[in-house]
């Protein structure tokens, strides 16, 4: 993407968000347009499969911090047609420094905050957009070759994968480099040729006095190059949308929420640079029994029920496990709620740590009995009529 588009294009209005949207409006509205837009659900609909593309090329840039700032500080140096300068002129005409009340140390501030903001490999920094003092543009590149915008996608597994780890197939349909030009956004066999008004630059420089200033060449875009018979496939552009398959790795003990990154799968980088990367966030589906200790993830939790009889007098259960099955054993008098410690039962690490497994018993009440039941229960009752477990606490209440 050019420094051209950056000005000429509104990411927000793509997006249906105001310039002021927060990272998680502007996340929401995006998905909301994705899922509307995305080829799969229109299919042979060649509209919205380029409102899909304008979407995704506006969220690329609005997702990240230093990309949203140097495009809003973009904009807002061109929202009148050049560069305001501190004094209210713009560039190509600036008078004489005395009548438009500022002085060298504004102008300064301006250029210094300007190279600061180019070089984030994301998008055209402010730095690229003004030549220095006196000699006009400093002769830089940066629009012929950018860094691919990262790209996210989003992937469901269930619990056995998440607390194994797997290789899951996704399929994404997104911008990539065209294959049938290669990304060079020329038909086959006529490739560009370098732009003859700024001599493959991709700015021209303008001399004003004792300043001087550079812009992005209007006849080239700031790409440097003329394609004089436009690839068919992609209209000129190098990318166009593309269905692929990716195997995903997916770590043993990822959690539900957690993003996996991988590297240079995102959007292709422009006139050869890398590609972005893919951020694939996992969504993982809770399982009937087992879940996952908020206080280490690498501990599995379980609960099991048992008789009022087994936590009384003590006993050995059976309990599952995600391998298989262990015995507890359970003192005599424990109480309901107590969580015990199966050791070496939880996440299994790579590196070969692995978590525990949290047993929590927990009585059983019957729902029915019969008569058998109910009589030696209310024997039971009878026995121990004078051990009233609430005596401490009504006395404590008076």
């Amino acid at each position: 993407m050019t420094q051209r588009d950056w000005i000429e294009k509104d990411f927000y209005r793509e997006l249906g968000v105001s310039s002021t949207a927060t990272a998680d409006e502007i996340k929401k509205a995006y998905r909301k347009l994705a899922r509307e837009l995305h080829p799969d659900a229109n299919p042979g609909d060649a509209k919205a499969e380029a409102r899909f593309k304008s979407v995704s090329e506006a969220y690329g840039v609005l997702s990240d911090t230093e990309k949203r700032r140097e495009y809003d500080e973009t904009r807002a140096l061109f929202a009148g047609g050049g560069p305001r300068m501190p004094g209210g002129g713009f560039g190509g005409g600036y008078g004489r420094a005395g009548t438009q009340g500022f002085d060298m140390g504004d102008l300064s501030d301006l250029f210094g905050r300007a190279s600061a903001g180019s070089g984030s490999g994301g998008g055209p920094g402010l730095g690229d957009l003004f030549g220095m003092f006196g000699g006009g543009g400093t002769g830089r590149t940066s629009t012929r070759s950018q860094r691919g915008a990262d790209a996210e996608s989003e992937l469901r597994i269930d619990f056995l994968q998440a607390v194994r780890g797997a290789e899951v197939p996704i399929r994404l349909t997104s911008p990539g480099r065209c294959e049938r030009c290669g990304g060079t956004g020329a038909r086959p066999g006529s490739p560009p040729r370098p732009c003859p008004t700024c001599d493959g630059m991709g700015f021209v420089s303008h001399n004003q006095g004792s300043f001087g200033f550079s812009e992005p060449c209007r006849d080239c875009r700031g790409t440097g190059r003329i394609i004089d018979d436009p690839c068919p496939d992609c209209g000129g552009e190098g990318v166009a949308s593309r269905t692929r398959s990716l195997t995903v790795r997916v770590p043993a003990g990822v959690d539900d929420g957690q993003r996996i990154r991988l590297a240079g799968q995102g959007e292709p980088g422009r006139g050869g640079a890398p590609a972005g990367d893919l951020y694939v966030k996992v969504h993982v589906t809770p399982h009937r029994l087992f879940g996952r200790s908020p206080r280490n993830a690498d501990d599995l939790t379980l609960t099991v029920p048992v008789t009022f009889a087994e936590l009384a007098l003590g006993g050995t259960i059976t309990v599952p496990t995600l391998d298989g099955t262990v015995t507890l054993k359970v003192p005599a008098g424990t109480a309901s709620g107590r969580t015990f410690r199966v050791r070496g039962r939880g996440v299994q690490r790579r590196n070969g740590t692995a978590g525990d497994l949290l047993v929590t018993v927990e009585v059983a009440v019957p729902a029915r009995m019969d008569d058998t039941a109910k009589e030696a229960l209310e024997a039971y009752v009878a026995a121990t009529k004078d051990n009233d477990p609430r005596a401490d606490l009504l006395r404590g209440a008076r």
